[in-house]
């Protein structure tokens, strides 16, 4: 399929959306009774689930940080998760690349200095992917984070925006993202407004540069008000059972 069918005359894509629609969000926590946090996101049929367990004492004594924990992520993607049945293991250069640029982005936000001597383990596994698998890992992962109790400085909220016949498009789903379609994903704290991640690896026109990333900053902040308001409801909800 051409990059010219991803947008029809009246400027719809292919899954229906307009251009600066992002996909439908499901998200929840305490998905998991025996990690300290955990959360599950759906972006369209993009599927993540994230696991955070810590802080606690480090495996490996060499490790050891006296000033701060070290935070260690996880990445996986099932090989059932596309079409294409690719298994890819944890030593995988891709799965590796995802991982460091999730720890980047949490190492700042993370206030690591309130747990000296310890370690935070982030893991992530993307069940189905159709685009945007980086941005739901970091969403998912804000929202473990947040389920288990570990002090950041704000939400981390990630979105991607790219560029379709020179028309700026919010959220490429897997269709758009396999066509070529120039990609910019970014994170940012959405009270300050702060970039803390900036990854493409596509060419894109310098003259589209601040119209995409205005765009992708506005997807962080819609994403932002879905995430707080679901763990405003998980938290109402704990509340509830223990005044019961």
């Amino acid at each position: 399929m051409s990059r010219l069918e991803l947008l029809t005359p009246e400027g719809l894509r292919i899954d229906g959306r307009r251009a600066n629609e992002l996909r439908k969000i499901t998200a929840k926590t305490s998905v998991f009774s025996k990690a300290d946090g955990s959360a599950y996101i759906e972006q369209g049929n993009t599927k993540c689930l994230a696991a955070v367990y810590g802080p606690r004492e480090v495996r490996h004594r060499g490790q050891a940080l006296s000033d701060r924990a070290v935070i260690n992520v996880e990445f996986n993607v099932a090989p059932f998760s596309t079409s294409e049945r690719k298994k890819r293991s944890k030593a995988d250069k891709r799965s590796l690349e995802v991982a460091a640029f999730i720890r980047q982005t949490f190492e700042p936000v993370i206030l690591t200095s309130q747990f000296p001597k310890s370690q935070i383990d982030i893991y992530l596994q993307i069940f189905q992917n159709d685009g945007g698998m980086l941005q739901s890992c970091i969403n998912a992962a804000t929202m473990a984070l947040v389920d288990a109790g570990i002090p950041m400085l704000d939400y981390v909220c990630a979105c991607s925006a790219g560029c379709i016949d020179k028309v700026p498009v919010l959220d490429l789903n897997g269709l758009e993202e396999s066509s070529d379609t120039p990609e910019l994903t970014i994170a940012i704290l959405p009270r300050t407004g702060k970039v803390n991640l900036v990854e493409m690896e596509s060419r894109l026109q310098i003259d589209k540069l601040a119209g995409v990333t205005e765009l992708a900053k506005e997807g962080c902040m819609h994403i932002h008000s879905v995430l707080d308001n679901v763990i405003r409801k998980n938290t109402e909800h704990l509340m509830s059972r223990l005044t019961a």
